[in-house]
């Protein structure tokens, strides 16, 4: 399967012209890490750069309703403390599958620019 993607990348890059073929390059696969820094470029980048922000301070709270979970000895204080563990947990949680949705969501856009460059390309061979 991986022969035959690389067989028609090397058809198509043949049909392009050279412009073409550095935009074409471009689109080609991430690592992980340019996928992360994908979702701080764009008109949501700076929703991205606040929702860290978040992340981080509720991993401060995480960490310290954790000593305090563990300095305490009251059971309603364990239970105070034992929620705010879990509510910092989940709401870290919930905005860290943002991010993998908006890499997923980018992944799918850069696929189709890939595919919207194939059919111009087949559509200027007839």
């Amino acid at each position: 399967m991986k022969k035959e993607m690389e067989e028609i990348d090397k058809l198509i890059k043949e049909a392009l012209t050279q412009e073409e073929a550095k935009f074409y390059d471009e689109l080609g696969e991430q690592n992980v890490l340019e996928k992360f820094g994908g979702i701080f470029k764009g008109k949501m980048g700076w929703l991205a750069v606040i929702m860290n922000i978040m992340v981080l301070i509720f991993f401060g709270l995480l960490i310290y309703c954790s000593i305090q979970f563990l300095d305490s000895e009251a059971t309603n204080d364990l239970i105070k403390w034992g929620m705010g563990i879990f509510v910092s947990s989940l709401i870290m949680s919930m905005l860290k599958v943002y991010f993998w949705m908006q890499m997923d969501k980018n992944d799918v856009l850069r696929e189709l620019k890939r595919l919207e460059l194939q059919i111009s390309v087949l559509s200027h061979k007839k």
